[in-house]
């Protein structure tokens, strides 16, 4: 299930007009990478499966770690898998097998030769440990270098809470953030300046065509809160950002 609003709207987005702050879904020939935390792996797999609807060939991966699909069958473990995949008009996850029922990056030469197959790749390429925030370290987050949509994601589980208790390298976001304080409960500003700032969630984006979802819109509260978020967001510059309650299915 998944439900999205948009700045100075009420009602619930149609699916045309999710595709207006979100044009990418209209299109193919993507790479999207997914960053952040509060819902990166549900929101892939909801467009993974919006995508593979409109007849596009789909690949699902990370340059992380994701959990093997709660779904049979839509594991690849090659190109051949993945086209049969398609033809059946499902979506394609890729990735090494890895402890827990996890799955880390594909290796090369299965990325590229099904990157080159397929209309759309949608890659977690961060990690926030199931907590709403994220604030990367040097390393982070991994983008691959064909990318070109980045979608930064935050949870509103995070706001009113503290910086220890919600945010991963919660250290970095103190830094970023200018406190001392681990105890430092995070406001709306806050949580927009981490989702725009080159230092927060759009970290390495670069030129690619930055989006943001505030997830975990579950209460009016929170919308309400989310609603702040997305003004702050539009203000410097970043209109493409919805508010969303998501669900695995």
């Amino acid at each position: 299930m998944a439900l999205f609003w948009h700045l100075g709207q009420d009602e619930e987005l149609e699916e045309a007009e999710v595709e207006k702050v979100f044009p990418f879904l209209q299109e193919k020939n993507h790479v999207i990478s997914l960053v952040g935390g509060g819902g990166k792996t549900t929101l892939m797999y909801f467009l993974a499966d919006r995508f593979s609807r409109k007849g596009c060939r789909t690949i699902v991966t990370t340059t992380t770690h994701i959990f093997m699909p709660e779904q049979a069958g839509r594991y690849a473990k090659d190109c051949e898998q993945a086209v049969r995949l398609w033809e059946d008009g499902s979506y394609a996850v890729i990735g090494s097998p890895a402890e827990h029922g996890k799955l880390t990056m594909p290796s090369g030469d299965l990325l590229h030769s099904c990157m080159e197959l397929a209309d759309i790749v949608l890659a977690e390429a961060d990690g926030a440990k199931r907590l709403p925030c994220k604030v990367p370290a040097e390393h982070e987050p991994v983008i691959l270098p064909e990318s070109d949509v980045v979608i930064g994601v935050m949870g509103m589980k995070a706001f009113g809470k503290s910086l220890k208790d919600v945010c991963f390298r919660y250290e970095h976001a103190m830094r970023l953030l200018k406190t001392e304080s681990e105890g430092h409960c995070l406001t709306a500003e806050d949580m927009a300046q981490i989702l725009s700032s080159e230092s927060g969630t759009r970290k390495y984006a670069g030129q690619c065509a930055y989006y943001a979802a505030v997830n975990q819109c579950d209460t009016q509260e929170q919308r309400q809160a989310g609603r702040e978020i997305l003004k702050m967001l539009n203000q410097t510059g970043i209109s493409g950002a919805v508010l969303a309650k998501l669900k695995s299915e």
